[in-house]
């Protein structure tokens, strides 16, 4: 138990450092967490035995594949079946048919090749989806076509643990001459049975009878049992209880399926799956989150602490040969898929570049094949190094994605712009929902507008409803002058870029000092910049609606509807005026923790605007 608790204590220590700064300098939870094993073991030497550990890790991937099935829902699914059979299904089926004619080419028999296959036909989920969410990019074209190719190989890797056993080189089931089948999902370690099995010694019919059983008691349990007993749990009112519930919903299944010889995986992933569509989803997911992420983060440890570096260093040209053929093979045929469902410029090249590396599920399929006797031991640990590599190798490709794109021009589209035959005395820049409702207002009232937005698909939208916008990017000068700058009386800048709004408010400004200027806003940090920039009103996107909603709450809480108002309206005056104040102090250099001056004013202010609150509401009672 010291030991085991030694163990315990170092890695989450390590974690806790380690994950930190790789989250803050751009590369990823995940990658923090395989730098920190890598750290502890192969670095310091400090890991004896992680097998412990290890078993408590791999049940985060059960539990993440569960999670993976509560957010795919079936209709949702449906609806994107194009993409996902399509772009996503034709890249693991072409990669996966690549690594495989390589790895026979390299004099691997047919069930490693098939095994290769499926590892390296994975990208990154993790690092990519939070690195196109930092850079902005998942709404373009190469993103969502990123995410529908993630989201595919996030599905795939379930008939992919289902697999793998089939290619077993050693027996793992054997069968008699009778027919029956014994060891079926059971395993013995340590002088101990590892598990219960209950096809143990039946006939071959038995089993299957047995399997199909348990797969459909996931189902009928997923859609008739979990609703009745949460709503009872509910009537206890404790925390606890639904946590612990969750807990039993995910352990239990994986238990039945280990028990009939299953991954448990994929019944907890059908689980998730059944259970998607249930009311009950957000609370499943929240409850299982802490545990899913500490404990996957402990597998990605694991895994980085049993990497052998002292094997890489000794000669690391085959490893690095192997690990930029993979990138360079994935990256050939993502460019040529892309190519082939219609992406261009910058898009194919994100779509090209993102999805180019070796994944995180490719550890879990790795660890997964080395159990099932599919992978020699020595071949696991080169496969974990050239994935590890190419994880490390993606904020480069990330880099060389700016790089080129910068060289493409910042004016580069998939499509040329369209050519502004129209002026008038209102621009709005940006027709998302906050500019929709803008440009509605204004033309409700009869006055015309010019729009300009970059999402073709928004465009093409408003144009079915009767509503005239012009294709291209609303920062550059020529659109804005040819969408009649110089004679406009008002500029709306709608746009979702923060970066982007305040160039467009900074430019207009210089370039015509007498125009009104309305800017919408991201957060009170942009709003200064905003300010400084030029911007006549400057509106925060959430700050009117969430107004309300405290106005509507102080109705419900004991104000009248007028004094509720009055607050309101109050709170409004004072927070235009708390603006101007902070504007004052607020530094862009200096981050807000460390400004003290404005740290010091904004407590300031809001003692004012309490006080001003209360004497406004006695006044009224007085009244």
């Amino acid at each position: 138990m010291d030991g085991f608790l030694l163990q315990t204590t170092i890695f989450l220590g390590t974690a806790v450092i380690a994950v930190p700064i790789s989250a803050r300098l751009g590369m990823g939870s995940v990658l923090g967490y395989l730098l920190a094993g890598v750290l502890i073991g192969p670095v310091l030497g400090l890991v004896e035995s992680s097998q412990d550990l290890m078993h408590f890790a791999e049940f985060g991937v059960v539990m993440m594949l569960f999670l993976i099935g509560l957010e795919l829902d079936p209709r949702a699914l449906w609806a994107m079946r194009q993409k996902l059979l399509g772009l996503g299904g034709l890249q693991i089926l072409l990669t996966g048919t690549a690594i495989i004619v390589g790895a026979l080419w390299l004099d691997h028999p047919l069930q490693t090749a098939i095994a290769l296959g499926m590892i390296f036909s994975l990208s990154s989920t993790a690092i990519v989806l939070q690195t196109l969410s930092e850079k902005n990019l998942m709404q373009t074209g190469g993103g969502r076509s990123a995410f529908a190719v993630l989201l595919t190989q996030d599905i795939a890797v379930i008939p992919m643990l289902a697999i793998l056993p089939l290619l077993a080189m050693g027996p793992v089931m054997q069968i008699a001459t009778d027919g029956s089948i014994h060891a079926v999902g059971s395993a013995v370690k340590d002088g101990h049975a590892a598990e219960i099995s209950l096809v143990e010694g039946l006939p071959g019919w038995g089993v299957t009878l047995v399997t199909l059983g348990a797969v459909l008691a996931v189902v009928l349990a997923g859609r008739y049992l979990v609703r009745p007993v949460f709503r009872f749990i509910h009537s206890a009112n404790l925390r606890e209880m639904y946590t612990a519930f969750a807990l039993l919903i995910v352990i239990g299944i994986a238990l039945l399926m280990t028990m009939v010889g299953l991954s448990p995986a994929l019944g907890t992933f059908l689980a998730g799956v059944i259970l998607a569509t249930s009311e009950f989803r957000h609370e499943l997911e929240s409850d299982i989150q802490p545990f899913k992420g500490l404990l996957l983060g402990l597998f990605f440890i694991t895994v980085g602490s049993q990497i052998d570096f002292a094997g890489f260093f000794a000669d690391p040209a085959p490893i690095l040969s192997l690990t930029l053929a993979l990138i360079f093979a994935k990256a050939v045929i993502l460019f040529g898929l892309g190519r082939v469902f219609g992406l261009k410029g910058r898009d194919q090249v994100l779509f090209t570049l993102s999805l180019a590396q070796a994944g995180e599920f490719g550890f879990v399929l790795i660890s997964f094949a080395l159990q099932q006797h599919v992978l020699q031991p020595a071949l696991a640990e080169e496969l974990m190094l050239v994935v590890a590599l190419s994880m490390l190798i993606t904020p480069l490709l990330f880099i060389a994605y700016d790089l080129l794109t910068r060289r493409m021009g910042e004016g580069t589209e998939s499509r040329p712009d369209d050519v502004v035959d129209e002026q008038g005395p209102v621009i709005i820049a940006g027709i998302g929902r906050f500019g929709q409702i803008v440009n509605r207002l204004v033309r409700s009232a009869g006055f015309k507008t010019v729009v300009l937005d970059h999402d073709m698909r928004t465009i093409e939208l408003m144009r079915r409803f009767g509503v005239k916008g012009f294709f291209g990017d609303p920062t550059r000068p020529e659109l804005l002058h040819a969408a009649g700058l110089g004679d406009a009386r008002v500029l709306v800048v709608a746009l979702d870029d923060p970066k982007a709004a305040t160039k467009l408010v900074g430019f207009a400004r210089r370039d015509r000092p007498d125009l009104h200027i309305i800017a919408r806003a991201h957060d009170r940090h942009h709003t200064f910049e905003l300010f400084n920039a030029g911007a006549d009103d400057i509106v925060r996107e959430m700050f009117d609606s969430s107004l309300r909603a405290g106005r509507y709450v102080l109705e419900n809480v004991g104000l009248s509807e007028y004094e509720a108002a009055q607050a309101e309206q109050a709170f409004y005056k004072h927070d235009r005026y708390t603006i101007r104040e902070l504007a004052q102090h607020w530094d862009p250099k200096t981050p807000t923790v460390d400004n003290k001056a404005y740290i010091a004013r904004a407590k300031e202010l809001e003692k004012e605007l309490e006080m001003s609150l209360l004497a406004l509401l006695e006044n009224e009672n007085k009244e």
